[in-house]
């Protein structure tokens, strides 16, 4: 990409933008386009009126798209930035073009005329629609100084950063943010930021492995190596995790501790967790290592062992279901333990129950036992006695959930329904939410049956994250038969020959019929082949498409269309038959 380049040495030509020039006194030491023999740009005298623009004027859809066809072709055409670089500055940076319209005639009716007239004879400061297309307001940039001081030898370094992160892979919509979370790395001088990168890159980690990186991590970048993320990467190879695989799972609005990922790591060898063990653990919840155990579990986990429950015991069930060791599910199992200690029953009774029903135990929130001996008007001892007798009556009797309104208890088998609720944790739903309740009630099945389904699209080669958010936008996905999703998936890659990752953006792809998938994409390549439809259409417009539009526009539109359209039809039915 030479945009920045290009940005730099067009402002330098143009002479009607630049009113003073002064050598440097420390000429940049790299031999580059932006090593310029220009100390500052500074605006005419008097200042351009887009530094100081007048009230906004409301800006109009069809308004916002003719400034941004202006814009485009005068940064492509007059500027010389290739087609794409103009057209995302001119679709990226909506405060910019309120500011031009704030500048055209209010007399002339043609917003696209005005435009162009006045761009013929003032010229504009092009870095303020850059940055902010980059996710950056340019009055935050260092740089900009009052009194129409705009960039000055610095800030080429700056822009040589940028040019060398967009360069690596990183994307352009991600800059706003690593500007924000580390600006250190964008003062680096000459080439120091390349080597940064390629030190990452000399872990074993792939180029496009370092970029994801970068962009969830900005902060690895600041200073040497991180050790700590050394050791977390030595770890994971020594139990048999490649290098690539922890950073797949990162996701930009979180923040992570690679001392905690150690700790956790540590913490689990300590316990006795076989390498296997450990691998098998992370892989099946990789959340586990990432956000790290917290204070909760180390202090249940002394707990256990406290009231006798046997180590074998523990580790099987952190092995078989892994969500145990999240901090909530801690939290819980505690408030458990303080609940039957406080109606007197015996450590050998509390080791029995945590032993057999822990992880139905471990996802419900639990009241205080004074609160359940007064809604059953009973006392500890006959609490006890009741629960001693029947284990999960401390879930029916005690949950806050289970309790309904009546006083009644729910008739269904708490197992089938923790599963499907530890699932849905797992996705990241909030437990005691609405959202919750509602997630319940759309997903169907058991939950192993989700979870299986779940990691048929992770196994076909979609981003971890991306599937949760794909399952949230459009959960009917499963609900759907597992062999269902394979046969969607293989007809999409393998006869359509579409990539995977056109399903982020239309998750619902799944929920439509396949055979009305196969027949409107035999229709659409039968009108590509006549040059009849759009070549470049999105597969949601030919999917999602209604009945009544779909004839309009993809079957109507040529003269044989009906009757090749009648012909898919019934060849599909026959198939059915």
């Amino acid at each position: 990409m030479v945009l920045y380049t290009q940005m730099i040495c067009q402002l330098n030509l143009n002479a009607s933008f630049v009113s003073h020039r002064a050598t440097l006194p420390k000429p940049l030491s790299h031999p580059s386009p932006l090593s310029l023999k220009v100390r500052c740009f500074r605006a005419p005298s008097p200042p351009s009126p887009l530094l100081s623009p007048p009230p906004p004027k409301r800006l109009s859809r069809l308004a916002r798209t003719q400034i941004q066809h202006v814009l485009i072709d005068y940064l492509h055409s007059t500027r010389g930035h290739t087609f794409t670089d103009a057209e995302y500055i001119a679709t990226n940076s909506p405060r910019f073009l309120q500011s031009l319209l704030s500048m055209i005639d209010d007399k002339d009716d043609d917003v696209s005329r005005s435009l162009r007239k006045f761009l013929r004879y003032n010229p504009i400061n092009e870095f303020e629609p850059f940055f902010e297309s980059l996710g950056i307001d340019p009055s935050e940039l260092h740089s900009v100084l009052p009194r129409g001081v705009f960039f000055l030898a610095d800030d080429f370094v700056l822009l040589d950063n940028f040019h060398v992160l967009c360069n690596y892979g990183l994307p352009r919509n991600r800059m706003g943010k690593l500007y924000t979370d580390a600006k250190e790395i964008f003062g680096y001088a000459s080439g120091l930021l390349a080597l940064k990168l390629g030190a990452y890159e000399s872990l074993g980690l792939s180029r496009s492995t370092v970029a994801k990186l970068v962009v969830c991590c900005p902060f690895l970048l600041v200073g040497d190596v991180n050790s700590e993320f050394v050791a977390v990467l030595d770890w994971l190879r020594s139990i048999g995790i490649e290098s690539d695989w922890m950073v797949s799972y990162l996701s930009c609005s979180r923040a992570y501790s690679w001392k905690k990922m150690l700790d956790t790591m540590q913490f689990l060898n300590k316990v006795g967790y076989s390498e296997e063990q450990m691998r098998n653990l992370f892989r099946g919840n990789p959340k586990l290592l990432l956000e790290g155990f917290g204070r909760k579990l180390y202090l249940f986990f002394g707990r256990l062992l406290k009231v006798g429950v046997e180590i074998n015991v523990i580790y099987s069930y952190f092995v078989e279901h892994p969500d145990i060791l999240s901090n909530k599910c801690a939290k819980n199992l505690l408030r458990v333990i303080g609940f039957l200690c406080a109606i007197g029953m015996g450590k050998d009774d509390i080791a029995h129950i945590l032993s057999e029903y822990m992880h139905l135990l471990s996802t419900r929130s639990f009241k205080g036992h004074k609160t359940v001996c007064k809604e059953l008007k009973v006392g500890k001892d006959d609490l006890c006695r009741i629960i001693k007798d029947d284990p999960l009556k401390l879930i029916s009797l005690a949950s806050k959930q289970e309790q309904k309104g009546d006083g009644k208890v729910d008739s269904h088998d708490p197992r089938n329904y923790l599963e499907k609720m530890t699932f849905l944790l797992k996705l990241g739903y909030t437990e005691n939410t609405e959202e919750m309740a509602k997630a319940l009630k759309m997903f169907r099945g058991r939950g192993d049956q989700l979870q299986e389904r779940f990691d048929c699209l992770v196994e076909a080669g979609l981003d971890y994250n991306s599937v949760i958010e794909m399952i949230k936008r459009a959960p009917m996905i499963l609900n759907q038969n597992k062999s269902i999703i394979k046969k969607k998936i293989d007809f999409l890659r393998n006869v359509l020959g579409y990539p995977l990752e056109c399903l982020v953006g239309f998750p619902t792809y799944f929920c439509h019929d396949l055979d009305k998938i196969v027949e409107r994409l035999s229709m659409y390549a039968w009108l590509k082949e006549r040059n009849a439809v759009n070549p470049t259409l999105t597969l949601s417009t030919i999917v999602a498409s209604n009945d009544k539009r779909f004839l309009k526009y993809f079957v109507n539109v040529h003269p044989q269309g009906p009757a090749v359209w009648k012909s898919l039809k019934r060849l599909s039915n026959k198939d059915k038959n």
